[in-house]
């Protein structure tokens, strides 16, 4: 619960030494700005006090009630799919990993269900909930959503009626005012047209430029609420 949104209302378990330790291990603390370090050396030696733990006061008549999470998304997801009479699979609640590779991954489920119907068989959509990681590598502009996608077009085969999406559900996805994007199996022929290279936006973290190119980026606008990411995979 305490991870959830910074949990305002919950006991906060981690300590400074604990955030110390954190920089430590991967070697920043000597390049952290010094106003860091002051603060989380006052921490440890007790001038600075630590956030409320499990036995303050403040946490007596605290109750913490789960409303929504990325399993309910995701389930609502499948079942609104099921009604345009899709076959629907919720592949998993827990996705993570590399953004693009995922993307591969999710390139090569959609021409496996569209070449030879499995894992289901068309037409289907198959739904993920979870959170991927951008390695950042480059000096673009994207979130995890739309690399993923990106990495999921430059794997789809030329079978009509396939589509991936990917989006986060606060309707921001990384430093953008997108909360994602769309690819289908036209989207590297179109991009050639337009004279641009897939892989060269993999490369330097900028399917925000590459999509926004193609007019494919998902707009909705901050929703309000944060149950991670949504990705579908499409195949009619």
């Amino acid at each position: 619960m305490e991870a959830i949104a910074s949990g305002p209302t919950v006991p906060d378990s981690t300590t400074f030494s604990d955030a110390r330790r954190v920089l430590e291990k991967y070697c920043l603390w000597q390049n952290a700005p010094i106003s860091v370090r002051k603060l989380l050396s006052a921490g440890e030696k007790g001038i600075v006090a630590e956030t409320p733990k499990s036995d303050d006061p403040a946490f007596r008549r605290v109750h913490s009630f789960v409303l929504g999470n990325c399993r309910s998304a995701a389930a609502a997801a499948c079942r609104h799919l099921r009604t345009s009479g899709l076959n629907t699979l919720l592949l998993t609640t827990t996705l993570e990993g590399e953004a693009r590779y995922v993307g591969e991954m999710f390139g090569a489920l959609a021409n496996s269900i569209g070449s030879i119907g499995e894992p289901i068989p068309k037409p289907a959509a198959i739904v993920a909930a979870g959170e991927t990681t951008v390695t950042v590598t480059g000096r673009g502009l994207g979130g995890r959503n739309q690399e993923l996608v990106l990495g999921a077009a430059m794997k789809l085969n030329k079978i009509e009626g396939i589509v991936v999406a990917s989006f986060s559900t606060d309707g921001i996805d990384g430093p953008t005012e997108a909360a994602g994007a769309i690819a289908d199996t036209k989207t590297y022929s179109r991009a050639a047209e337009l004279g641009l290279e897939p892989q060269r936006f993999l490369d330097q973290n900028d399917s925000y430029h590459f999509f926004t190119k193609l007019e494919d980026l998902i707009i909705t606008g901050p929703t309000g609420t944060n149950v991670n990411d949504i990705s579908v995979i499409i195949v009619l």
